[in-house]
């Protein structure tokens, strides 16, 4: 059967993704002053991998033995990026944290880029995060950015294995296997988090919409997006997602940026937009059918 995600842009499904992503960011803050960081990210990995279990229950037959590794390693970063990212914003404004994390899926997507030169836009977006930083004032959260740095490098892993199990499986199936492995990795911190906090009434329904925005539909469109597009193409639409960060960190968390850290944002936004060209995939891979 002909997958009907061909017939949505792959770029819509993309800016989407980035939409939900920092939704659920944003409204993870109060889930956070709740149950820590890391009980938050477990709960998210753990009503998303319910959600995909019940509706997409994904065929056993279908899972090779080859796919283990794979999946393992994409749970694993899932994981560990949603988690780091979580500690991040529990330190320092979203917007500074998207834009930190982006250095991680832009460096990936400049050295897949066949223009040497390309290595050049990470460094325009370090200078990006320098500014909004801004290390001159005395006041940057080291241990803050550095949680960003971590989430940014498993970002770009992440970006690179969604591709991978995005040509293996049929439609978000893969997905349905990946984050209840990054629920496993994730207990371990978040376990103890959400133990030890105030899980008040209305914490468990709130991690469970959260999840519903990230990880279920968002990452399933993300997902869908890479099937068709190149890492190239699909690290361009992400320079959007610094300003999404900005946008939803004033609109929901009141942290309005400062004129420089603006341009900060707005560096960071051109170097993604200029490292990467590219269009779709020539060839989108066939998934082996569920």
């Amino acid at each position: 059967m002909e997958d009907r995600s061909t017939a949505v842009p792959p770029w819509s499904m993309a800016v989407s993704a980035m939409l939900l992503i920092q939704l659920g960011n944003g409204f993870s803050v109060s889930v956070i002053d709740q149950v820590g960081p890391g009980g938050t990210a477990w709960l998210r990995m753990c009503f998303g991998a319910v959600l995909l279990l019940v509706v997409f229950r994904p065929d056993r037959r279908a899972l090779h033995r080859s796919d283990v590794p794979t999946l393992l390693v994409l749970g694993l970063v899932t994981g560990a990026m949603t988690t780091l990212f979580l500690f991040a914003i529990e330190r320092i404004p979203l917007g500074t944290a998207v834009a930190v994390e982006f250095l991680g899926p832009l460096t990936v997507a400049a050295l897949a880029s066949p223009r040497r030169s390309a290595m050049v836009w990470p460094l325009l977006a370090l200078a990006g995060v320098v500014l909004l930083t801004e290390p001159w004032e005395g006041s940057i959260d080291v241990v803050g950015v550095a949680f960003a740095l971590g989430a940014g490098a498993s970002w770009g892993l992440y970006n690179v294995f969604t591709q991978r199990v995005g040509d293996r499986f049929a439609g978000v199936s893969g997905l349905a296997w990946t984050i209840p492995i990054a629920a496993l990795f994730t207990a371990p911190v978040g376990l103890p988090q959400v133990l030890g906090g105030d899980l008040v009434w209305w914490v468990l329904p709130a991690a469970a919409g959260i999840a519903l925005l990230s990880p279920v539909i968002s990452f399933g469109l993300e997902m869908l997006a890479l099937r068709r597009m190149t890492h190239t193409a699909f690290g361009t639409l992400l320079a959007i997602e610094p300003a999404f960060g900005v946008v939803v960190g004033l609109v929901l968390l009141a942290q309005a940026p400062a004129p420089l850290q603006i341009l900060g944002v707005g560096l960071v936004v051109a170097a993604g937009a200029a490292a990467q060209r590219g269009g779709s995939r020539s060839t989108p891979a066939t998934p082996e059918p569920v």
